[in-house]
């Protein structure tokens, strides 16, 4: 294996993918990537049926990008951990989580996608969206799932799911 893309979020479900991946997969380079969605995005969703206009903030200002880099060099010190040798990424999501990271992994030539997933089903799959299942089903390249540990790691929220 050459190299791999590891979409990192910040959850336990993404640092047990990166331990899995260094174990079983040994790659030669990794790609750390954090797609994050800036505030004023998220903002301008959530009130967007009032109309009301959101003010533009750069990048550089965006608490979010903030907390972005912080969850990215996050993954790269456990990958690090790890013995790995990984360079951080941060991708803007303009569509969907899934698809900035599809996107990630043609722009960085990788060879592998490796991700977490909370494994969410029934009832609760039918509220929440799978990052995952986005990644296996448009990525056109192998991707590395590692599932919770147990079922005491499923959560309940309804957000994506790396």
């Amino acid at each position: 294996m050459s190299t791999m893309l590891i979409a990192y979020d910040g959850s336990e479900q993404a640092g047990r993918a990166i331990a899995y991946a260094a174990r079983m997969l040994k790659p030669a380079t990794i790609e750390v990537l954090t797609a994050w969605e800036p505030v004023a995005r998220q903002a301008a969703r959530a009130v967007s049926p009032t109309g009301m206009h959101q003010p533009v903030i750069h990048a550089e200002e965006d608490p979010a990008y903030e907390e972005a880099l912080r969850v990215c060099r996050e993954g790269v010190a456990i990958a690090e951990a790890q013995g790995l040798t990984g360079h951080a990424h941060l991708v803007e999501c303009t569509t969907s989580i899934g698809q900035a990271i599809v996107d990630a992994a043609k722009e960085l030539d990788v060879d592998v996608i490796v991700a977490g997933t909370r494994a969410i089903s029934g009832l609760r799959s039918l509220w929440s969206t799978s990052t995952a299942d986005h990644i296996v089903r448009n990525a056109g390249l192998p991707v590395f799932i590692v599932p919770p540990e147990d079922d005491a790691d499923t959560v309940a929220d309804h957000g994506t799911d790396i």
